[in-house]
């Protein structure tokens, strides 16, 4: 019989190739939740950290780009959007992946954070890589089916919201 309630790296944690399945098991999302937080942080800093990206014109700013994807979106409306105010979305946009990214790696609300990266990779899916052909060269839509596991399972261990969830469990026990 194997323990699932001690702690790994406590004297009663499981060991042999029981405990070492129910350790990997428990930590599968980490690696995910890793790469993704790490990746959109970047993003987000590479955009942030862009001039030419947080122009409304010009070579490599976000207008040239919403310009040239707007006629093969999927949803046109939302790059018109955009372009209102092509230099407060670019800002917004790269504000909320460094959030992301970092609610993901802290694993602080990480289901919120989850939806908010979905939504992201959604919006840009439908937008800056709906025309790529096959699909699966395009790699938004891969992002956003990467973010459903943690959307649905959250980050369990090694996070801030199961330290929070584990000192209230402390209090009202």
């Amino acid at each position: 019989m194997t323990r699932t309630d001690v702690p790994s790296g406590a004297p009663d944690a499981p060991t042999g190739p029981s405990g070492l399945r129910e350790l990997a098991a428990r930590h599968a999302l980490l690696p995910l939740r890793i790469f993704l937080g790490v990746t959109f942080v970047y993003a987000g800093l590479d955009k942030l950290t862009d001039s030419a990206f947080l122009s409304a014109t010009g070579s490599g700013s976000i207008g040239e780009l919403m310009n040239g994807v707007r006629d093969t979106s999927a949803i046109p409306a939302l790059v018109d959007m955009a372009l209102k105010a092509p230099v407060g979305f670019a800002v917004a946009l790269a504000i909320g992946e460094l959030l992301v990214g970092l609610g993901v790696l802290a694993g602080l609300l990480t289901r919120i954070a989850s939806v908010g990266g979905a939504l992201i990779s959604l919006s840009l899916w439908l937008t800056v890589s709906w025309a790529v052909t096959p699909y699966y060269y395009g790699n938004d839509l891969i992002y956003l089916m990467a973010w459903t596991p943690l959307i649905l399972a959250g980050a369990p261990y090694l996070s801030l919201d199961s330290l929070i969830r584990s000192r209230r469990s402390r209090r009202t026990a």
